[in-house]
């Protein structure tokens, strides 16, 4: 079964996570238009699968924070309901249904792009929940500190791989911002000062600090 690998591009320059296809993601100046509606389709990989999410509007609508209670500390964003509404939906049904727990985070990178890759069950930066859902909120995307959004492997490729963004970073628009840090910035830069081993790139490896993701609780705002 072919593996797709999620990749971060920093502006100008490749910063990919190789995986078992051994490709790079290569950068480019426009993501494609996101696909009509929110529709989520059956892809592979599907790791630790609990099915495919049905999308609800009215739900979708209701404003919430996740909490990441971690080996390195607590996490809280705030999720972007009202601008990326597909994409909040779908961290709340993994996170509801324990998808995230026991997992850890498997990328930092401390050069040129400052960010923690977090979502993948499988620990390798290639895996997904068994479905794939369009691009949002991309116009005009910035990537300030404290930005949660979505890893990919090219345009409307979104699974379960998401990134924080412990330090500003230039980024091309192509990664859907989805939430913002309310609590626990300092935990992010703890863990980004504890460095990362330079096993994709310098400046680009597993994090120091284990960053194990014990269970995300979602909370209504």
């Amino acid at each position: 079964m072919k593996r797709t690998h999620w990749a971060l591009v920093a502006a100008a320059t490749v910063l990919p996570l190789v995986a078992s296809t051994g490709t790079a993601i290569a950068d480019t100046p426009a993501a494609a238009a996101p696909a009509a509606g929110c529709t989520y389709t059956p892809a592979v990989p599907a790791d630790n699968f609990k099915g495919i999410p049905v999308f609800n509007a009215k739900k979708a609508a209701k404003p919430y924070s996740a909490t990441l209670r971690t080996s390195q500390g607590q996490i809280t964003f705030e999720a972007l309901t009202d601008k990326a509404p597909c994409t909040t939906f779908s961290f709340r049904f993994l996170a509801e249904h324990d998808y995230f727990d026991r997992s850890h985070c498997h990328r930092l990178t401390t050069q040129r792009i400052y960010v923690l890759q977090c979502g993948d069950p499988t620990g390798t930066g290639s895996g997904g929940p068994g479905y794939s859902f369009p691009d949002e909120n991309l116009t005009g995307a910035t990537y300030p500190a404290g930005t949660v959004a979505m890893a990919n492997a090219g345009p409307n490729t979104n699974g379960s791989q998401f990134f924080f963004v412990w330090k500003d970073t230039k980024l091309s628009p192509a990664y859907t911002p989805f939430g913002r840090v309310t609590a626990g910035l300092d935990v992010l830069q703890k863990i980004a000062a504890g460095g990362e081993d330079d096993q994709n790139n310098p400046g680009d490896g597993f994090p120091t600090l284990p960053v194990n993701i014990r269970n995300v609780k979602i909370s209504a705002r």
